[in-house]
């Protein structure tokens, strides 16, 4: 399923950090900013996940809810929120349904190496569950506020 802009978002269940359940249909009637990132404890992950950190009550105040998502495991995710004290919540999708849903999931190459990955991507969701904007390959330094522009702000 490619996943569009204008287009209802594709339904979700998975873990957060703390192994609670998270669903897309939990968030209705806010704005979600979700975000896809290969792996915890990385640097340019860590950066990105600073700035979203260091944005977080500006999007907030502005009703927007940040949701992360990688296929690290939970144990993983919280040692990556406590070292850089992350107020959002992670999935961990492990199995990677989410990743492959909203088909973030492909070949990728570096130096010359291929391999498969998570595209770094974010999608913007409005109250009523639609794409408003996808942010392919987001400026990580910069990224909360490319996050408050693509929904209007």
């Amino acid at each position: 399923m490619q996943v569009q802009e204008g287009k209802k978002a594709p339904s979700f269940t998975g873990k957060d950090q703390n192994g609670e359940s998270i669903k897309l249909s939990d968030f209705k009637g806010k704005k979600i900013a979700l975000y896809f990132y290969p792996k915890d404890l990385t640097s340019t992950c860590t950066v990105q996940a600073c700035n979203l950190r260091d944005g977080f009550k500006a999007l907030a105040k502005k009703g927007i809810e940040v949701i992360g998502v990688s296929p690290d495991d939970e144990k993983s995710h919280l040692k990556f929120i406590a070292k850089n004290k992350l107020p959002f919540r992670i999935i961990a999708d492990t199995e990677k349904k989410v990743i492959e849903k909203y088909g973030v999931w492909g070949e990728k190459q570096l130096y010359g190496n291929k391999y498969m990955g998570v595209f770094r991507t974010t999608f913007l969701i409005d109250e009523k569950g639609i794409v408003v904007k996808i942010i392919a390959k987001p400026k990580v330094k910069e990224h909360n506020k490319e996050i408050a522009k693509g929904f209007g702000l």
